[in-house]
């Protein structure tokens, strides 16, 4: 990356939701508020399930590795966010812009692949029950943990790179909300088919081939649990699965939206709606569904806050 080409601008305008100024304060207010709890929500689910004896199972690891995802996701936008949002200054260095692009595509790109390792734990729960603990031991978790952080990262390197390559000819003003892939190629003066292709191909690898993932595991899942007799068993096997494809359809969907489009025919405010979305929302629900779902995580929840209580009255 040539830092002194005269192309590449020292900083971007990012012009959010510049035409829409009564959306600023509104926006400024839900991330005021969202943030705050996202990051109090993945925290708490870190805790617990690092504290908790009873949550010591491959479940609860990859739980916390997307609570920590998820908390560094929102942080890598967020903050700029709110301060684009809450002043006159719409602006971003370009080293900061950079940093943005690698961070965020790191968290999504690795979050998309935990998401299929999460259904496949799930799969091998309740479809090879007493294969499980064989399988799926300690080593073979932190080795496909491993993986998927790894993974993530060498897309988001590349890829960002790559993009980051592109000439601007001196344009500095970014329609969105942050910097991210499709937007920057967009913005870029040139050929740019090249990194267009790129793209999409990667993108159906980090989600496509994820999804596809998933959604196998979870028909090899509902298959098998339809053949349990026991009413009481189907609830609860489904009751394992229901928190994480929630989380599945909130991650994916506007993700998919964004990203397996051709980055001409992205609508001028879709990015700035998706990105808040899976960016912020999705994060700051994440523990909510996984609490208000989950009796493991509930009672575990209550034993820590009833310890903290006891030990500050004492």
């Amino acid at each position: 990356m040539n830092l002194g080409n005269a192309s590449i601008p020292k900083f971007f305008i990012l012009l959010g939701f510049a035409d829409r100024p009564w959306l600023e304060l509104p926006l400024f207010a839900i991330l005021l508020i969202t943030y705050p709890m996202a990051m109090v929500g993945n925290t708490a689910i870190i805790l617990v399930s690092r504290l908790d004896a009873r949550l010591h199972n491959p479940m609860y690891f990859f739980l916390t590795n997307l609570s920590f995802l998820d908390m560094c996701y929102t942080t890598s936008i967020v903050p700029q966010m709110l301060f684009n949002l809450g002043s006159t200054k719409k602006t971003i260095s370009y080293v900061g812009c950079a940093a943005q692009l690698y961070f965020f595509h790191i968290m999504g790109g690795t979050e998309c692949l935990l998401l299929a390792i999460m259904s496949f734990d799930r799969y091998l729960a309740i479809c090879k029950p007493l294969h499980y603990t064989l399988i799926m031991n300690p080593r073979i978790c932190i080795l496909l943990a491993s993986t998927v952080w790894l993974t993530g990262i060498t897309y988001a390197v590349s890829e960002a790179t790559a993009t980051l390559q592109l000439p601007l000819c001196g344009l500095n003003k970014l329609d969105h909300l942050l910097c991210e892939i499709p937007v920057l190629i967009k913005a870029a003066c040139g050929e740019k088919t090249a990194n267009e292709l790129t793209l999409s191909v990667v993108c159906i690898f980090m989600l496509a081939v994820p999804l596809g993932l998933i959604l196998a595991s979870y028909a090899c899942i509902g298959h098998a649990v339809f053949k349990i007799k026991s009413s009481e068993g189907r609830k609860k096997a489904f009751g394992t699965c229901s928190s994480h494809l929630i989380v599945v359809f909130l991650f994916y969907g506007p993700a998919i939206s964004m990203y397996l489009q051709h980055p001409s025919s992205i609508s001028r405010d879709q990015p700035k709606f998706m990105a808040l979305f899976y960016g912020v929302v999705t994060p700051a629900l994440n523990p909510f569904i996984y609490t208000l779902r989950n009796k493991d995580v509930k009672g575990a929840l209550g034993n820590l806050v009833s310890g903290i209580l006891r030990r500050s009255d004492s």
